[in-house]
């Protein structure tokens, strides 16, 4: 799906389009973030599968348990973040490790929540929706725009990763939600997701959904679908999966992501226009 497009709402005017004056007086930045392709949708399904089985044999191999396992992957996505925050513009490679790390991250964050705390899922859901709902409120308060064109900021950039460890956080809890605690299992539950991403899709193209509404209804929806993938396929037979194993699975899917990811470092087909050239300090 390809519907992300640049925000303008709110003031000062033009606020968030490329080479308008950032009223903050920032120096120039470019965009950090990827547009909006095909490929940023296969890699993004790709990094939350590979967070929900990379995460289960990170807690199975380890032998750190559940609370070692969070705070090592915790410490990793902290340093690939500062290396990200550093970076001038988009560079797939360091922005999709983020992605993926912060997958990994996301699901032990809710699997903390409801090993180790016994939380509810409904209520661990609950809380990560409204953690979501107000971090984007205060981020179009303080920026005026929620749109992914526009992460041109320093600011901006970090409302941007904190709304997506909580979509992570919100979709672990809401896929397992529906999957184990409804006991749908997980094929029918990655058919109940994709399904509910078509007609966002369906919403956007064909009744005019708001363009950066369907994006991040779309970004949150694509996280339990992603884990129901990787569970499903990683999963014993016995318990509704295929029994490929959660070594085999994350593998297999780190490597069409590496393989992604360096096609398009190479030919940078992702790079926005907003990607090419710095917003300008008034």
């Amino acid at each position: 799906m390809t519907y992300e497009t640049t925000e303008t709402s709110g003031t000062p005017e033009a606020y968030g389009r490329p080479g308008a004056p950032d009223p903050a007086g920032h120096r120039p930045r470019w965009n950090k973030v990827p547009e909006v392709t095909a490929y940023f949708w296969i890699i993004k399904v790709l990094c939350t599968t590979v967070g929900e089985t990379a995460a289960d044999l990170l807690n199975e191999k380890l032998g750190l348990g559940l609370t070692g396992v969070s705070l090592l992957m915790s410490g990793l996505l902290a340093a690939v973040l500062v290396v990200q925050f550093r970076t001038k513009s988009y560079r797939a490679g360091v922005y999709w490790l983020a992605v993926a790390l912060i997958s990994v991250v996301g699901t032990l964050i809710s699997d903390n929540l409801t090993d180790n705390l016994g939380v509810p899922l409904e209520t661990s859901t609950a809380v990560f929706a409204v953690a979501l709902a107000v971090t984007f409120l205060v981020w179009y308060r303080r920026e005026g725009t929620l749109s992914i064109h526009s992460v041109d900021t320093l600011s901006r950039e970090a409302y941007y990763w904190l709304a997506v460890l909580f979509t992570f956080a919100l979709g672990t809890a809401a896929g397992d939600l529906v999957a184990e605690r409804m006991a749908l299992g997980y094929r029918v539950s990655a058919v109940l997701f994709a399904l509910a991403i078509a007609a966002v899709a369906v919403a956007h193209f064909a009744l005019g959904l708001n363009a950066v509404l369907s994006f991040w209804i779309a970004y949150i929806l694509t996280r339990p679908l992603g884990a129901s993938i990787g569970d499903y396929l990683s999963q014993p037979t016995g318990d509704g999966g295929l029994g490929f194993g959660t070594v085999v699975t994350s593998v297999l899917f780190l490597t069409v992501i590496l393989g992604l990811v360096v096609h398009l470092s190479i030919t940078r087909r992702d790079v926005t226009d907003a990607g090419r050239r710095p917003v300008q300090a008034g």
